[in-house]
């Protein structure tokens, strides 16, 4: 597979390389599969090839396993669920566990799930039974107050009947009596029905019984206070307690029907007030014993759970890593001959050593007679591209992979990412002030990672959480500049020496720098404080700013161009360094190389010289003299010489390439009617960017277009590029802008009115609005265009990002992935 840069037990000395990736060939016993495949995850190095993908899931030869892990799965959500529900925690594995078998561990499993689910049953029968009786109790004292009430009415109606009219019984009449007498021939029984029913459809139902039995009906409700659990749904709900009074079985079969479909809960209920009284007493006995018994029940229940979470993440983390196993070993391939496996994988060199110690080690613990056999494959295939991080290198290497991952072996932009990132944020955020703000907020996630790693973080703090060591850079360059702009939320401190200027006299005001004069040497760091809040700060600012992000933003782009230079050289592709790299630093510096030094030479002789001038008319009147604006002598010849190279290496870029692979292509394949037969034995070949295409169809069209168009997009974005870093210069000044408006539009102001109170409000809103705005809203900004930066302007002048990851089987993140 081509040699190994860096040997083979060790990773590549070359940091912006990618590991050199290898494709091997195991032949595994099926007595040592399972184990190899296990020890194989465990050291998390290969990336198995699925050589069954034309077979669907159910063909493949350990789909049955895969089912039977699959049920344990469940059974373990579902004791999760369980436990989740009765606030039971799983306990920690506080070190490695000995390693079980999964025979016992379905048993298990089986067993409590039956025994669980019957407790379950049997709790949700008893609490059905106690909720119904609930709801009886309240129908028996609702409805016997107003069976009590209505009583206590006849009885006091009869007394004063009895005495107007005697001889007259009407405490026997029927407890709902018209005004006048009836023949006791034509009177009617009256029936009624009690029960309970939810308060929000208590109108409609009282509406749609009176309308059913066309009035003939009489009903009663009463207000439940507190609201009931529903036997039915088992939540809790808002009822009324109600009494319908009827006449005939035609009317009954009504309301029944309409109970049912409201959900209306009936009960039975006795006109006897001695037998109501003798029916809550029953109600409320059998209440005490199935509260007794259902907590007796949860009792049971919840020591069963507790068991169940002293070795949930034991049995959890077993049935993913056997499910995970059977789906890898369904990747490989069954030579039922030999019985044995075959499987394919993409693994680092230097990793050869530990994966063959791994296979021998899996032959030994299982009993295996054969061992496995390593070998390794010649492919053209292009290898995923593996980069080894850590903790600190990840969140910068995530933040290139999401702009593409590099092709294999291509320069690694997270080399220089990791320090121009967190630099170019800082330059449009400098404040040191709000830098300890933002490193203090970091350094409390960094000295809680151990906690916090294994809590569920919200979505922001999530991302916050996995990048806090890139926040961490980006806080201590944002001090770092912040101290050059000597901006402390936005006050200058003479940190360290004290201003060179001073006042000519006493009639020297803080607003000018007029009659300033330089009393002492040079502020020895960063802005002399003398500047802030002059008049001419800002002009001052505006044009330090301004030229420093030019002088950034060129630099950077020269990085870029030269990663190209040892892409090519890496690839050995001498085209794309004498056509490329070569014409695109003549073309960039011939510009914006020579504004930069323009800028470095104006700052060291301090001259009035007008840079829009020079530059402008550099190409609208290469020929005229220069005057005033010149800087150096021969100034004009120079820039002249420049143009012209400029103008030449266009057409370099453009022309040669092109024509130079094609005929490349035609001496490579120069009478071939057929390809080699030894052809697959080569070295691992990675084709360079817009080199050779191999045996592919060579499309010379295709080719001078996509070089037309690399061009063109070239010579434009050298320009848009260089104006898009002069966002460094707009964020900073918007940063510092809007922390001193805070300072002093609302502390100022605030502290201005010799009001205690106005001066705690004060202090409130600049919290606030520093934490919201500053530390929030501009920090996400700074960070955006900073991303912008990096990923426009710099990686697409070398990285082409069309790569893919390494992705090896691995144990590492099983334990926390969901199903």
């Amino acid at each position: 597979m081509g040699e190994s840069r860096g040997g083979g037990c060790c990773p590549s000395m070359d940091l912006m390389r990618s590991e050199t990736m290898q494709l091997v060939q195991l032949i595994v016993p099926m007595e040592s599969a399972h184990l190899t495949v296990s020890y194989l995850g465990d050291l998390g190095l290969v990336q198995f090839k699925d050589l069954n993908s034309e077979k669907s899931p159910f063909q493949r030869t350990y789909a049955a396993q895969i089912k039977r892990c699959g049920e344990m799965a469940r059974k373990i959500r579902f004791f999760k669920d369980q436990m989740s529900k009765a606030g039971v925690l799983p306990k920690e594995m506080l070190e490695k566990e000995i390693d079980i078998d999964l025979d016992d561990v379905e048993v298990k499993l089986g067993e409590l799930e039956a025994e669980l689910v019957e407790i379950n049953a049997n709790n949700d029968k008893l609490q059905r039974s106690y909720n119904e009786l609930m709801e009886y109790k309240l129908v028996l004292q609702k409805a016997g107050e107003f069976f009590s009430s209505a009583h206590r009415s006849a009885t006091a109606q009869q007394r004063e009947i009895e005495s107007q009219q005697t001889g007259e019984d009407l405490l026997e009449s029927p407890l709902l009596q018209e005004e006048k007498a009836i023949d006791s021939t034509k009177q009617v029984k009256l029936g009624f029905l009690t029960g309970l029913v939810p308060r929000e459809k208590s109108m409609v139902f009282e509406r749609i019984l009176f309308r059913a039995t066309r009035g003939n009906i009489f009903i009663r409700q009463t207000v439940i206070e507190e609201p009931v659990i529903d036997p039915n749904s088992g939540e809790k709900a808002e009822k009324n307690v109600f009494v319908v009074f009827y006449s005939g079985e035609r009317a009954k079969s009504k309301i029944l029907k309409i109970c049912e479909a409201f959900g209306a809960n009936r009960y039975p209920f006795s006109e006897d007030l001695g037998r109501q009284a003798q029916m809550i007493t029953e109600v409320s006995g059998r209440l005490s014993e199935l509260k007794t018994t259902i907590d007796a029940g949860l009792g049971h229940r919840n020591i069963l759970l507790q068991s169940i979470g002293d070795k949930f993440e034991l049995w959890n983390l077993k049935v993913r890593k056997e499910k995970a196993i059977y789906h890898t070993l369904n990747m490989l391939s069954l030579d039922v001959t030999k019985k044995c496996l075959v499987a394919e994988g993409w693994s680092p060199v230097f990793a050869s050593k530990e994966i063959q110690d791994a296979l021998q080690r899996a032959a030994v613990d299982s009993n295996s007679q054969v061992g496995s056999i390593f070998q390794v494959l010649r492919t053209k295939e292009s290898p995923p591209t593996y980069f080894r991080t850590n903790k600190f290198t990840s969140a910068i290497q995530e933040i290139v992979d999401a702009y593409g991952v590099a092709k294999y072996q291509e320069a690694n932009p997270g080399v220089f990412t990791i320090v121009t990132f967190p630099f170019l944020f800082a330059v449009m955020f400098g404040d040191w002030g709000h830098g300890i703000c933002i490193l203090l907020a970091t350094m409390y996630l960094i000295l809680r990672e151990k906690k916090l790693s294994s809590q569920k973080l919200g979505d922001i703090m999530e991302m916050a959480f996995g990048g806090r060591y890139v926040i961490l850079m980006m806080s201590i360059f944002s001090i770092y500049t912040g101290l050059i702009y000597n901006e402390f939320f936005s006050i200058p401190y003479p940190l360290f020496a004290p201003s060179a200027y001073d006042c000519r006299d006493a009639s020297c005001s803080e607003a000018t720098t007029i009659g300033l004069i330089k009393v002492r040497d040079t502020y020895p760091f960063g802005l002399d404080p003398v500047w802030h809040g002059t008049r001419s700060e800002l002009p001052f600012l505006n044009s330090l700013k301004m030229k420093m992000s030019i002088l950034l933003g060129v630099s950077q782009m020269n990085l870029g161009i030269i990663m190209s230079y040892f892409n090519a050289r890496f690839f050995k592709s001498s085209v794309n360094i004498w056509f490329q790299f070569i014409p695109q630093m003549i073309f960039l510096n011939s510009l914006f190389g020579y504004l930069s030094v323009l800028i470095i030479i104006k700052w060291c002789t301090g001259s009035q010289a007008d840079l829009y001038h020079v530059m402008i008319y550099m190409f609208l009147s290469p020929t005229d003299e220069l005057g005033e604006n010149q800087l150096f002598p021969h100034q004009k010849i120079v820039q002249l010489v420049l143009l012209f190279l400029a103008l030449v290496s266009v057409p370099c870029m453009l022309l040669p390439k092109p024509f130079i692979l094609k005929k490349q292509h035609e001496a490579r394949h120069q009478g071939q009617s057929y390809a080699p037969l030894d052809e697959t034995d080569e070295s691992l070949h990675v084709e360079t960017n817009g080199g050779s295409h191999g045996h592919e169809e060579f499309e010379f069209s295709e080719i001078f277009v996509h070089q037309l168009i690399h061009t063109i997009e070239f010579v434009l974005g050298a320009v848009s590029n260089t104006a898009s870093y002069l966002r460094l210069w707009a964020l900073s000044l918007a940063h510092s802008e809007l922390s001193s408006v805070f300072y002093e539009k609302v502390l100022l102001l605030a502290w201005g009115y010799n009001n205690v109170l106005i001066l705690i409000v004060g202090i409130i809103v600049f919290i606030f609005a520093t934490v919201g705005v500053l530390l929030v809203m501009e920090t996400l900004s700074a960070f955006l265009h900073a991303l912008r930066l990096h990923w426009v302007e710099f990686q697409n002048k070398f990285y082409e990002g069309d790569g893919y990851k390494f992705a090896p089987f691995t144990f590492i993140f099983t334990a926390n992935e969901d199903e």
